[in-house]
């Protein structure tokens, strides 16, 4: 089918397809979490830089899930935006490349840093003494860097082999942004060997990574309920908390999206499930670290001048 085969230059994301007065009003709606996104990351940022009782290992860790939720909400939401307001508006082959590339990129490297965080608090919690030692700002480099490093090769090999397969006549892509399973049902080509690596991928750093988390907090609960004091309890869980909210929403939704059911019903909600991944999970951990947090409520309280009671 060689004759067949065009030279696709640009792809239409169908989007949501709604009303148009519809589609207006979840523009205004997305824009303003997209912003609040953009804000309450930035906050976080801001006030790890300019509180030294802030430049710790934990909230080393934290400015970076900060920067991967806003370059993962700037990746996705503003092509959204456009469709939303234009929905025949292309997006060029190499845009669609580009966002998919990235969009894996910035997921990985999250999944990656929600296991370097959940052993920072492990180290933290069952081996308080030599914590210092374990966790030198050496090592937090080093996770740091691996994070993003890895996240970007396994981001890579899915674009190697996805861009050598043909794309023909078809141009129209089912999802709000260029997601990379529904690129594929584009391909005029066999895609098992994709789909095989989506999986594979999804279970290396969504599956295994996810075990790993389970059983450091066991670890950190069996250590917690040996604490004798209740203040001591209760500070140890209060430092936990927040990063266990944000691994319940970020790992449900993805599990559930890559590793899950790919036929039936579901499959129709994912669309859904991976909005909720890319717009509402960025702006939602900034909430979540921000208002459990007491040292970044104090850090804020400090910089906004309000007195402490």
């Amino acid at each position: 089918m060689g004759h067949n085969i065009t030279s696709i230059t640009e792809f239409i994301l169908l989007g949501f397809p709604l009303d148009p007065r519809v589609q207006t009003l979840l523009f205004g709606l997305f824009s303003l979490l997209y912003a609040f996104t953009l804000l309450g990351n930035g906050v976080i940022l801001g006030l790890i830089s300019l509180d030294s009782r802030l430049h710790t290992p934990m909230y080393f860790f934290l400015s970076h899930l900060a920067v991967v939720d806003i370059a993962y909400a700037c990746n996705t939401v503003p092509q959204m935006l456009v469709n939303l307001l234009n929905p025949a508006k292309p997006i060029s082959f190499a845009g669609c490349m580009t966002q998919t590339f990235l969009f894996l990129a910035f997921a990985h490297t999250e999944c990656l840093l929600l296991v370097v965080m959940s052993y920072d608090r492990y180290v933290a919690i069952c081996h308080p003494l030599r914590y210092s030692a374990i966790v030198s700002w050496r090592v937090c480099t080093t996770l740091a860097v691996t994070s993003w490093t890895l996240g970007v090769l396994l981001s890579l090999i899915h674009l190697v082999l996805l861009l050598p397969l043909p794309f023909c006549r078809r141009q129209k892509i089912n999802h709000f942004f260029c997601e990379i399973m529904a690129v594929l049902k584009l391909a005029c080509a066999d895609t098992h060997i994709n789909e095989n690596m989506v999986l594979a991928g999804a279970i290396s750093v969504l599956v295994g990574p996810f075990s790993t988390i389970v059983v450091s907090y066991m670890c950190i609960l069996y250590a917690i309920l040996r604490i004798q004091s209740k203040e001591g309890q209760r500070k140890a869980f209060s430092t936990c908390s927040s990063h266990l909210c944000v691994v319940g929403l970020f790992y449900s939704t993805a599990i559930i999206m890559y590793v899950g059911p790919r036929y039936g019903n579901l499959k129709e909600q994912k669309e859904y499930l991976l909005l909720f991944h890319s717009l509402f999970n960025p702006m939602l951990n900034p909430l979540i670290y921000g208002l459990r947090n007491s040292e970044v409520k104090n850090t804020l309280k400090g910089v906004l001048g309000i007195q402490r009671a």
